[in-house]
């Protein structure tokens, strides 16, 4: 439980984090952060000798197209989260996180032809409702929160089919955007723009720490996985988005007029049906006797894997979870 809150905790802190590491742009930030926790990620799986993994995934063309997907579509994800915070969408970028269950369903539907429940309709309506409100109010669709919300569900689903430990998944999905973010690097040296080397050893020093920002909790998180219930890291989700929306208000002072906070109100709304029809279903299924396959436990809203063939370690499929490790 201690880890799990930690995870989440950790997530929901990065608001604090990133405007730390200016002057540096978003599209500099996400290349550090893809670099240096390459670097770690690759060396604790060297230290634990799970390199074959790599091996394996690359050899496997179902895994292997789903990691790079996942690699793509999480620096997406990284990218529009980074930017969102250090230009003041602080809060935007928490509605992200609090309707991606709520998308990771819809997903569900269109993708995999899953049937919603009657009281999954209801949370689906009032979730559009809100985002037509909040379009209204911004004069414009929430964007950040949409693509947040969107890539992080593709990503899970992506995730889902690979079926892999989280460390050795990381690596993958950092050696997949590796050379773009070097590449970047080399140009932005190049060209003169690279505030790494423009604002001395302690902002490099600092753009280092992008590494353990991205893996610690990863790791935390997955140490709870494997001792808690599905239903408690479920519910602890929702600490990381929280704390991402207190921050905004109380810290950076963010505006919330009547119909923001209207279109937020039908959003928690949502989020409480979704929950509670969630496990009053998972609890008669349970009752009934139903089971999933063995490896896979199955939540409304997410899908857990147990990819011991690999990493040894439970990798967070389609959960309702927000940074992800990956998505902060």
């Amino acid at each position: 439980m201690l880890l799990g809150t930690a995870a989440f905790v950790l997530w929901g802190l990065f608001p604090l984090y990133w405007p730390l590491l200016e002057p540096a742009a978003a599209s500099e930030i996400l290349a550090h952060r893809v670099l240096w926790s390459l670097l770690l990620s690759a060396i604790m799986l060297a230290v634990s000798r799970r390199t074959g993994a790599l091996r394996i995934m690359w050899s496997v063309p179902r895994v292997r197209w789903a990691l790079i997907g996942a690699g793509m579509t999480i620096g997406v994800n990284w990218y529009t989260y980074i930017w969102g915070v250090t230009n003041g969408y602080v809060v935007e970028t928490s509605l992200g996180y609090y309707i991606n269950p709520l998308v990771t369903v819809l997903l569900g539907v269109a993708v995999l032809g899953e049937r919603l429940r009657r009281w999954q309709w209801v949370a689906l309506a009032l979730a559009f409702v809100a985002v037509i409100g909040l379009s209204l109010e911004l004069g414009r669709p929430p964007w950040i929160s949409l693509v947040l919300a969107f890539s992080f569900g593709s990503y899970g689903l992506l995730k889902k089919q690979a079926a892999v430990g989280p460390v050795a998944g990381l690596t993958y999905e950092g050696l997949v955007l590796a050379p773009l973010a070097l590449g970047y690097l080399v140009w932005l040296s190049f060209v003169g723009q690279a505030t790494a080397w423009s604002h001395g050893p302690d902002h490099v020093a600092l753009l280092a720490t992008t590494g353990i920002v991205t893996t610690l909790p990863l790791l935390c998180f997955a140490g709870s996985a494997n001792r808690v219930s599905l239903t408690t890291l479920g519910l602890l989700q929702y600490i990381a988005p929280t704390l991402q929306f207190l921050i905004g208000v109380l810290v950076f002072d963010e505006p919330m007029p009547a119909v923001r906070w209207f279109g937020f109100s039908l959003v928690w709304v949502a989020l409480t049906i979704l929950t509670v029809e969630s496990l009053v279903h998972s609890r008669r299924q349970t009752t009934a006797g139903t089971s999933g396959p063995a490896g896979v436990a199955a939540v409304e809203g997410g899908v857990v894997l147990d990819p011991d063939c690999l990493d040894q370690s439970p990798e967070p499929q389609r959960l309702p979870a927000p940074d992800h490790p990956g998505s902060r």
